[in-house]
């Protein structure tokens, strides 16, 4: 295949996956401009949430990367094995690294604005919020991000051209819409906003 040939079929996999993320991105900006009440209600939050989508797409990424590479390898079936050990060591070690990765990103922020002397919600909302977000939304990119991953390889796409929007456009979608859904949580549950 020459240059061109090559660049073109790139694009060819890549484009729908990238519009894609276009409008998961636009539909994330959506549901964090309806959160206006659960951000002035936990003070602080506005600053979580850059460190919370990002950590979702670098965690999952690489969960997406190590799968393919797997795939590519030959170590890895592009089918969910359920006792798979390399599959089965990826994905907790992605879920506890965007848990803890999380939590870590909570404490910071809080951290920051005490010593700012920024208001700032309780420490225990915050990592009660990060938590709950971290947790459902790592669950969802997990299983979005090995069902197109094998899906896509067994279709004869190559899984590294996928990985990236679609960690973007999930990581943002399933990111802000848990994070609505763990504030609402927390605070149901009577925990301070601050």
């Amino acid at each position: 295949m020459s240059v061109r040939e090559v660049a073109a079929e790139a694009y060819r996999e890549a484009l729908p996956a990238l519009a894609a993320s276009v409008v998961g991105g636009l539909f994330a900006g959506v549901v964090l401009g309806g959160m206006r009440a659960e951000l002035r209600d936990v003070q602080g939050l506005l600053v979580l949430v850059p460190a919370l989508l990002a950590t979702r797409g670098n965690v999952y990424g690489s969960l997406g990367a190590r799968l393919a590479s797997g795939l590519h390898q030959g170590l890895v079936e592009p089918s969910f094995v359920p006792d798979d050990e390399r599959v089965w060591a990826a994905i907790v070690a992605s879920l506890a690294n965007g848990i803890l990765a999380s939590l870590f990103a909570s404490v910071v922020a809080f951290s920051v604005l005490r010593l700012l002397s920024d208001p700032v919600a309780p420490l225990p909302t915050l990592v009660a919020i990060a938590l709950i977000a971290g947790l459902l939304s790592g669950t969802a990119l997990t299983v979005a991000v090995v069902l197109v991953v094998f899906a896509g390889y067994r279709q004869g796409k190559n899984p590294d051209t996928l990985v990236g929007p679609l960690v973007t456009t999930t990581g943002d979608v399933f990111g802000i819409s848990f994070l609505l859904l763990a504030v609402r949580i927390v605070l149901g549950l009577g925990f301070g906003g601050g």
